[in-house]
């Protein structure tokens, strides 16, 4: 049926059924851990586990990956969940960089990797680290907006006031004239904004008054729309990543990658080519230890569970483009600098 069909397509079908074979155990693990936290997780929870610090914030935000053993393929939904539940966007983008590499099941693979030694899994952890605490406050104090799209923002923050117009006002000499067009504008923004609020208030008074097992029902409701609203995504991402593996030879990059700065780049595109979840990517990492130096296999295992083809469509579909424009820059210059110094 299929040998009229070119060799090559062939190879992309398998390697594209390969990397969604791969990716969907923890893309499931992803979404389920999402509606875990709409349901289960309150704002006031949150509001005592983030500090208020801003640079605090991101220190708690990185580390707290340890706790979560999900795959990067997996992570964006997670985030955009917990952003929505009010966690600073400096945070939430934090623990999404640091969460694929430094979570125990992913140290645990490295280490086995690399025949059992520490030295480039630390180096992988550490890597890790630097760059969520570099980009996290570059966006905490730089970054001036909510980075999700528009649509995914159910939650007011704190800094969101209701405006006074002041077009027309006048005061001189003790007197003052307001429009009642104004009066009727501030009535109704006046309105939105209570209703808004004991919208949110209601909503989340409401998860916590319901039964365990309604809870979970809308758990797994919640998880089933954030894997089809994801799942798009990554069939695209695992798509165009299975075309570039096939059409783009492994053997042509490597033949151009001599000397320090061009092996660190050339594994740090690889490793977007390739889009490998963090919990196999250290073997294939490991495999090239006679061709790279360590810093280029750091900056491959550092940089893949960061930014791969199918982790950026999820991001796109999550994001504000301007944003992620931001995030993929930052961490591609931080990594790059980190794998150059070490």
């Amino acid at each position: 049926m299929f040998s009229h069909l070119p060799d090559s397509f062939l190879q992309m079908n398998t390697i594209f059924i390969s990397i969604l074979i791969e990716a969907l155990p923890f893309v499931l693990i992803g979404v389920f851990i999402a509606g875990f936290i709409q349901m289960f997780i309150s704002e006031k929870f949150i509001a005592r586990v983030i500090p208020k610090n801003k640079f605090l914030a991101v220190i708690v935000g990185s580390l707290i990956g340890v706790f979560f053993p999900s795959c990067e393929c997996g992570i964006v939904p997670i985030v955009r969940n917990l952003l929505a539940k009010g966690v600073p966007l400096h945070a939430g983008i934090a623990f999404m960089l640091t969460a694929p590499i430094i979570n125990p099941v992913v140290l645990f693979s490295t280490y086995v990797a690399f025949g059992s030694t520490w030295e480039v899994p630390l180096l992988r952890v550490a890597g890790s680290l630097v760059v969520a605490l570099v980009v996290g406050n570059i966006i905490a104090y730089f970054y001036k907006g909510t980075g999700l799209k528009d649509r995914f923002l159910k939650y007011e923050t704190a800094s969101e006031k209701v405006a006074v117009p002041t077009g027309n006002l006048a005061i001189a000499g003790g007197s003052s004239e307001i429009t009642t067009s104004h009066f009727q504008a501030l009535e109704v923004e006046a309105e939105i904004h209570h209703e808004h609020h004991h919208h949110h208030h209601g909503e989340a008074h409401e998860h916590e008054e319901m039964p365990l097992s309604q809870k979970i029902w809308h758990t797994v409701q919640h998880a089933v729309d954030e894997f089809f609203s994801v799942g798009k995504y990554l069939v695209f991402g695992a798509l165009l990543a299975a075309a570039m593996q096939t059409y783009i030879k492994t053997s042509t990059l490597v033949s151009i990658g001599h000397g320090p700065i061009l092996s660190i780049l050339l594994m740090m595109v690889l490793a977007f080519v390739l889009s490998l979840c963090s919990e196999a990517d250290a073997f294939i990492a490991a495999s090239f230890r006679s061709v790279f130096s360590t810093q280029s296999i750091v900056a491959f295992l550092v940089f893949g569970p960061m930014l791969d083809i199918k982790n950026l469509m999820m991001m796109l579909g999550a994001f504000k483009a301007r944003f992620v424009v931001l995030i993929v820059t930052s961490v591609t210059i931080v990594v790059f600098l980190y794998a150059l110094v070490i």
